[in-house]
């Protein structure tokens, strides 16, 4: 990305990846091109906004002039410390990695397409909770519309190579062929393209699945020699739960987020069943806005418990949040 880039630049850039109607990409957007600075360096990637926003109001009068209603036809609400999304195509295990990892009792069956529709589930880590989405399979012939919304607007994607059948790596990498001729990719990290904000990577995991069958090793020995896309790996056996605590501690910490315990100052302990999530680097302004609106311009100070500090240490809004921080908010 261009240097210089202000917080609230970052923050709309965020929003703008996880919005769930055009309403909510064009606030970002307009946001972005706001925030941008005007610079040279800067000249591709402001063109680039204004050409987006410029379409993202021209689909917004197209779905008005017919009568839709703008946005998704399929909307998950976001919830939880982060959103992942799981993909693959045919029979890859996706709906029996979903089922094995969180409480959902998605329809699991040894025909294509028993996935019509993305599924929700929450996955349990210590003491949160990460929402995971199962997804409509991807072949070169069909890609669920929907499913582009959920890969620009997860914080994570899974993608599962199927070790159990001889046509799982071609089929994996005919998935990614099919993801890149479109706007929306997978990648190392994620990020919007530097000179067009409509191209869209999202972070993702590379998941062997079924390594427990015969001749799994020899199919990913294949595919490690037909691809380079340098994903982090976690090979696993969703039926055998075979490696899936490890892809699960790691789903977690790719979010990047830090637990907040909040308590009452009338109370002598915190609530330490439900803590807050937010993103590392986050304040105690961060955390106020989060509790309730009112708290983010009525905060005088806050007592903090944690690593960091001394236990009740009084701190002002710009104290930066640690994992498993205590938080006694004063207004």
């Amino acid at each position: 990305m261009p240097a210089n880039l202000t917080p609230v630049y970052l923050k709309a850039e965020q929003a703008y990846r996880q919005a769930q109607s055009l309403e909510e990409e064009l606030r970002c957007l307009q946001v972005m091109l706001q925030e941008i600075p005007k610079h040279k360096g800067t000249d591709h990637l402001q063109a680039s906004l204004k050409a987006k926003i410029s379409k993202t109001k021209k689909d917004m009068e197209a779905d008005r002039a017919s009568g839709k209603k703008s946005g998704l036809s399929i909307r998950i609400p976001r919830q939880g410390a982060g959103t992942v999304v799981i993909l693959g195509g045919t029979n890859a295990g996706k709906s029996q990695l979903l089922a094995s990892m969180t409480r959902a009792t998605p329809k699991i069956a040894p025909h294509p397409y028993t996935t019509q529709l993305p599924q929700p589930g929450m996955m349990p880590w210590e003491d949160v909770l990460v929402q995971m989405i199962d997804t409509p399979p991807i072949t070169p012939d069909f890609l669920e519309p929907s499913t582009y919304s959920f890969i620009r607007s997860a914080d994570l994607a899974l993608l599962l190579l199927d070790l159990g059948d001889d046509d799982g790596v071609e089929n994996c990498i005919a998935l990614m062929d099919r993801l890149n001729s479109t706007r929306t990719r997978l990648g190392k990290e994620s990020c919007l393209d530097e000179d067009d904000v409509g191209l869209s990577y999202t972070r993702t995991f590379l998941v062997p699945n079924k390594i427990d069958v015969p001749g799994a090793m020899d199919r990913l020995e294949i595919f490690h020699e037909l691809t380079d896309w340098g994903f982090e790996e976690f090979p696993i056996s969703a039926t055998e739960l075979t490696g899936v605590e490890p892809l699960r501690d790691a789903i977690y910490h790719a979010l990047n987020v830090v637990r907040v315990y909040t308590k009452l100052p009338t109370s002598k302990t915190a609530d330490m069943d439900r803590p807050f999530t937010l993103p590392v680097g986050s304040t105690l302004l961060d955390l106020a806005g989060l509790v309730h609106k009112d708290y983010l311009e009525k905060l005088k100070y806050a007592r903090i418990w944690g690593t960091a500090v001394h236990d009740g240490t009084p701190m002002k809004g710009d104290y930066v949040l640690n994992d498993r921080d205590i938080v006694e908010l004063h207004c």
